[in-house]
């Protein structure tokens, strides 16, 4: 496509000394181009090589049948540009496929062929592209399976039918399960179920054969990147178990991709640490999963946000809305670039 207000300009390569490194870049929203562009450029310049990007259903197609690929083309043509690899993040269910009192997390049987036509589209769109897209965010959790009790079979049969149709797309498509959320959430619980029952629950029900790779999210919280792992914890560590888990199923030659993850500076927030720790955690995790032969890449949350949340939120981030680079970042940089 054109990019007349943000031209891509020579072709780049990412620098770095970790090829593990990875960040959520969060350009959903993001509606310059010239911003977008900039985004990735820094991104790039810190030394990160991976991306995750969430490219919204319903964004795409607001209407059925009627796709418009503008903003996707735009963040994808200048994240290849800058050498990073993308990790496409599909989900969002638009208004059209879903009942009128629901959330856009609401998705149901019925509606499974219609995102898997949406996935086949998007990963026929930018095959040799984007080798890597994810099914789906935390179904784990009530919130992100349509505010409806979690369930591990259904979400399988999900899984199912979009590896499905993008392996039918683009045999070489990576397709990530799960990214699921951390959570200690006791049985029965209406909320969340635990991330490692619901791996084995998807197990149980026949996942392994859907997925290339299992997607998780490793937030420390207020713990040590090099806390060791506990059932009992949600820690950065807790990736460990989830692993441990592939392996009893059998299912070892899987990777595991950290698509989300990280520690959050709030001066006030009772799961924050100080600046100086979560840049001492942060590189700690990034020099832990250059060791791990399992671990494909650390995508921490979250670059830069288009506009100031204005809670807690803020203090995830490496640059701020301005682009103006937080230590994180330059500490980040420091350690990455050669």
């Amino acid at each position: 496509m054109a990019h007349t207000d943000a031209p891509l300009g020579p072709p780049h390569q990412v620098r770095t000394t970790n090829p593990k490194i990875g960040i959520h870049t969060r350009l959903t929203d993001e509606v310059e181009a010239a911003k977008i562009r900039r985004t990735l450029e820094m991104v790039r310049e810190m030394g990160a090589r991976w991306i995750v990007e969430y490219f919204p259903w319903a964004y795409i197609e607001p209407l059925s049948g009627l796709q418009d690929w503008k903003h996707a083309d735009l963040v994808v043509d200048h994240a290849v540009h800058q050498g990073l690899t993308v990790v496409a993040r599909l989900g969002m269910v638009p208004q059209w496929a879903r009942p009128a009192d629901s959330i856009s997390s609401f998705l149901d049987e019925e509606h499974y062929p219609d995102f898997a036509r949406f996935v086949g589209d998007f990963v026929s769109r930018y095959k040799g592209r984007i080798h890597y897209i994810i099914v789906w965010n935390e179904p784990n959790l009530s919130l992100e399976w349509g505010f409806r009790p979690v369930n591990p079979d259904a979400y399988t049969h999900l899984l199912q039918t979009a590896y499905q149709a993008a392996k039918a797309a683009n045999p070489q498509i990576k397709v990530l399960a799960g990214a699921l959320a951390p959570t200690l959430a006791p049985p029965g619980d209406a909320w969340a179920m635990n991330d490692l029952d619901y791996l084995r629950a998807m197990l149980d029900a026949g996942a392994a054969d859907y997925f290339d790779a299992l997607a998780v999210h490793a937030y420390g919280w207020t713990y040590p990147a090099d806390s060791p792992p506990d059932p009992h914890v949600v820690n950065f560590r807790r990736v460990e178990l989830l692993r441990r888990v592939l392996v009893e199923y059998g299912e070892a030659d899987k990777p595991i991709m950290i698509t989300e993850g990280g520690w959050n500076d709030h001066p006030r927030w009772t799961r924050a640490v100080k600046p100086a720790q979560r840049i001492q955690y942060t590189l700690q995790a990034y020099q832990m999963a250059a060791r791990w032969d399992w671990c494909a890449a650390v995508v921490l949350w979250a670059f830069r946000y288009p506009w100031p949340a204005g809670s807690y939120l803020d203090y995830y981030t490496f640059v701020t809305p301005g682009f103006d680079p937080k230590p994180i970042y330059l500490e980040v940089q420091r350690y990455a670039t050669p």
